[in-house]
């Protein structure tokens, strides 16, 4: 499964009602991959308000059993 995050530089981003929070992996906002225009207006959005390293990442999620 493949889902898109934003990060600024080590930090990821968490979306919460137009504000862009600084937050690890565990709390960062995630997106199917059909979403990629949103995430991109979301991306340069976040660079507007003090984000200026916002850049999309891919995240790959795999599954197995333990």
């Amino acid at each position: 499964m493949e889902l898109l995050v934003i990060k600024n530089g080590t930090d990821y981003i968490r979306i919460k009602e137009d504000a862009f929070l600084a937050v690890g992996l565990d709390s960062a906002s995630v997106f199917p991959f059909d979403q990629l225009d949103r995430v991109s207006q979301m991306q340069r959005d976040a660079r507007e308000q003090g984000f200026p390293e916002a850049a999309i990442f891919r995240l790959t999620l795999t599954e197995t059993p333990l």
